[in-house]
């Protein structure tokens, strides 16, 4: 398995995150961004004990292949 790292937000005032990835084995991307915690918008959602919510700027869909017409990226 090998994770590719297609972006970091440009805009992050520390730099760490947040940053898509796309892991080849699974097909499917992992998202890294600041853990929500506000109780009145997580009682709008059923997310499930295993589960977690994240934000994620709308300005980071830029990175995403089948946004930006790049494809996946070369595993």
């Amino acid at each position: 398995m090998a994770l590719h790292k297609l972006g970091k937000d440009p805009e992050s005032p520390s730099g760490g995150s947040p940053t898509t990835y796309y892991d080849d084995q699974t097909d499917n991307y992992l998202l890294q961004g600041v853990k929500v915690t506000d109780e009145d918008r997580l009682s709008q959602m059923d997310v499930p004990d295993h589960e977690t919510v994240i934000e994620f700027p709308r300005r980071m869909m830029q990175f995403f292949p089948e946004v930006n017409g790049g494809g996946l990226p070369n595993v």
